[in-house]
């Protein structure tokens, strides 16, 4: 009982001066519309993700560039109003296109791609993208961090290969929940592991 009491505090504590880490690999969000081109009905949920009410979907897809594919691409739920890919800088150049970093849902003038799944292929106009690092939290959370929907802050991580992130976007909404979220270049430059945390500097 007394060990159980004590992890209880650790992890109190943790909750209120650190965010935990995510790697947020490739993966494709998909209008309903387009669920039914590329397999024949609506997405199905594998397993709930660390956002209220986000899930891995069963199916997946294959992202076919200029020069090179990714095959069993991660398809993320529920179904969007416009179809994103998100990938790194480094899944870019071996696609043969150059994702711009942006937050998610600016598709503004960026590269389109084609997903191909069992029943059909999807030609997308615009929507690829490197996903500028960020912090989901909620409003409650953004209190306690002391930060506000949109500020820019920076992000030390507690990692194998510590470092200091610039130009960390801080997006707060009621159906988030506390989590930093970097792509694979990013969790890999500094050497992230599942558990690791980070703190928000100024």
């Amino acid at each position: 009982m007394e060990s159980r009491n004590l992890d209880a505090l650790a992890q109190a504590v943790l909750g209120r001066l650190f965010v935990p880490i995510e790697v947020s690999g490739r993966h494709v969000h998909l209008t309903e519309a387009q669920a039914q081109v590329l397999f024949g009905h609506k997405l199905t949920a594998e397993r709930p993700l660390s956002q209220p009410g986000q899930f891995l979907a069963r199916e997946r897809v294959t992202v076919v560039g200029p020069r090179g594919t990714f095959e069993n691409v991660a398809v993320l739920g529920p179904e969007r109003g416009e179809a994103q890919v998100e990938i790194s800088l480094t899944d870019g150049r071996k696609l043969g296109i150059r994702p711009p970093v942006r937050l998610s849902g600016k598709v503004e003038a960026t590269p389109g791609i084609t997903l191909a799944g069992p029943m059909g292929k999807v030609e997308l106009r615009a929507g690829v993208m490197a996903a500028r690092r960020h912090i989901h939290l909620s409003p409650q959370e953004g209190e306690r961090f002391r930060v506000a929907d949109k500020q820019v802050v920076r992000l030390q991580t507690f990692t194998d290969r510590p470092v200091i992130f610039e130009d960390v976007v801080v997006r707060i909404h009621p159906d988030f929940r506390a989590a930093v979220h970097l792509d694979t270049d990013e969790a890999n430059a500094c050497g992230l592991q599942k558990g690791c945390f980070g703190r928000i500097l100024p």
